[in-house]
């Protein structure tokens, strides 16, 4: 089963940063034998990074060995609607911080996978503290 990639690590590949770029090339690498795919949302994200162009998102992704296009299902959409409603619950309590709706819907699509790679674990583990988490 594969891993799902967050827009944080594709960016880093996207924009070859030199603090990041190493160590997230290198965990997908050591993942590729699993698949690598990212969610419907993260695909959304990288909208403004390639000028609004889908099939250069999607050349990209294909030369990172990224898949993208996994669908949304009916239990991502149950599981997201759940996970949205906890997380404002305990916002509104002040426990925990305003994120975008975008890191619910990647966790719970990432929710079917083996987990998610990402360089934002904290946020995933506020919103799902069962997910699998690699940081690169």
């Amino acid at each position: 089963m594969a891993w799902v990639v967050d827009t944080s690590v594709v960016v880093d590949l996207l924009t070859g940063d030199p603090l990041f770029e190493p160590a997230s090339t290198a965990c997908l690498q050591a993942r590729l034998l699993d698949g690598l795919v990212i969610s419907p949302a993260t695909f959304v994200e990288l909208g403004p990074s390639f000028g609004g162009d889908a099939a250069a998102a999607e050349a990209f992704l294909k030369s990172a060995h990224i898949g993208a296009s996994e669908f949304w299902s009916a239990g991502d959409t149950l599981l997201a609607h759940r996970l949205w409603h906890q997380f404002q619950a305990r916002r509104r309590q002040s426990s925990v911080a305003k994120r975008p709706v975008a890191d619910v819907l990647i966790a719970a699509f990432a929710g079917r996978f083996q987990g998610l790679i990402t360089r934002n674990a904290p946020d995933f583990r506020s919103i799902l503290p069962t997910l699998p988490l690699i940081e690169p």
